[in-house]
């Protein structure tokens, strides 16, 4: 299998303590900045790239084995970006792992090394063909699924977000597709008190991840 170029400092410094092998490290000074730039097509390389194995997928469904997990589904969250963030908050706030869909959506790229730092190379990220019907299987095997909705009455405080649960968050400006809100068992809104009508992806899951760690501590 093809390796993976990632950069920046945090980001290779995990990999090495993490799931996948380093083939070789390039950093400055022995490497020039320009060149490092040219190796991974972005100039927040912070003077650290790396060459390392493609990145590890999880096994979607041995995601609901574990007990009273905390995991999160984002419904087709395409900035690679706000992916990486959002598995930074999770990591941090101790869920068992990400799931996104195959198609139309982010996938764990340099970029998403990067937002993350380095958090991917220790969470589970999983790929689903049918983020509905992976849904349907967790709310099977005892999930609790909750979606994040702007226009919901429910605020994550008023929920029980102690056992097993899947918190399901929307792509940008889209939010959560039909199909997918249909599978959550209820939705939940942040309440707002400013004049934006709705708060970054990651933000939102941050929130919502950390309220559900705040219930299990």
């Amino acid at each position: 299998m093809a390796s993976q170029i990632i950069y920046g400092r945090q980001p290779v410094a995990e990999a090495g303590r993490g799931r996948r092998r380093v083939h070789r490290v390039w950093q400055t000074p022995d490497t020039p900045p320009a060149e490092l730039e040219r190796l991974c097509g972005s100039p927040d390389h912070q003077g650290v790239v790396a060459e390392v194995d493609p990145y590890p997928y999880a096994d979607a469904k041995g995601m609901l084995r574990g007990e009273d997990a905390l995991l999160v589904a984002l419904d087709q969250v395409q900035d690679p970006r706000n992916l990486g963030a959002v598995c930074r908050s999770a990591e941090f706030a101790g869920a068992a792992g990400v799931v996104v869909p195959e198609r139309r959506a982010a996938a764990v790229t340099a970029v998403t090394c990067k937002a993350s730092a380095g958090a991917v190379e220790h969470l589970q990220v999983a790929h689903v063909r049918n983020l509905a019907d992976w849904l349907a299987d967790a709310k099977a095997a005892g999930f609790w699924i909750w979606g994040a909705d702007a226009e919901a009455r429910a605020t994550p405080w008023s929920v029980d977000l102690k056992g097993p649960t899947v918190l399901v968050l929307g792509g940008e400006g889209k939010g959560i597709r039909p199909r997918v809100a249909a599978a959550c068992d209820g939705l939940l809104a942040l309440p707002r008190g400013g004049q934006v009508d709705s708060l970054n992806v990651s933000a939102a899951a941050t929130a919502l991840l950390f309220e559900a760690l705040r219930q299990r501590a």
